[in-house]
């Protein structure tokens, strides 16, 4: 064989074996403990994103000034309590741990759970709702009622 070729070859595989691998990242999450709960929600539906996509994630509490002599028992309930809001099956890596800034715990993904716009997929379908035809009925009963109510001046 031409070393050449043998070169090529070997090159050739070598890209594509790189092509088919996942790198995984380690992305970050901070919560402080004045986060509001939208904001946690946002950061929550984000960190479910980079699990679905095969990435482990770093939830750290920040902690400032005063409140890194709050007491260590509330501080992992915050903590915590993030980690309930997050709406994607996954197992702790690390466990909450003391870290110079505050508190941290890694995450990675349990299972093949992905989370797409909000939406946790498992290869299930979601059913069909038709519309009743006794719930437009029961609309228009209302309207009809409050129509009556003012006329007869009660409202």
């Amino acid at each position: 064989m031409d070393f050449g070729q043998f070169r090529y070859e070997t090159k050739r595989k070598k890209s594509e074996v790189k092509a088919k691998s996942h790198v995984t990242e380690t992305k970050s999450v901070q919560v402080k403990v004045i986060t509001g709960d939208h904001d946690q929600q946002l950061k929550a539906r984000r960190a479910a994103e980079w699990l679905s996509e095969g990435h482990r994630v770093k939830a750290d509490l920040f902690l400032s000034g005063r409140y890194k002599y709050m007491d260590e028992a509330f501080l992992k309930d915050r903590l915590n309590r993030f980690l309930k809001i997050i709406p994607i099956e996954y197992k702790i890596a690390d466990p909450i741990k003391k870290s110079p800034k505050g508190y941290t715990v890694t995450l990675e993904r349990d299972g093949k759970a992905k989370y797409i716009k909000g939406i946790e997929l498992e290869d299930v379908k979601p059913a069909k709702v038709e519309p009743d035809d006794n719930s437009t009925n029961t609309q228009k009963v209302k309207k009809k009622s409050l129509d009556e109510l003012i006329e007869g001046g009660l409202i």
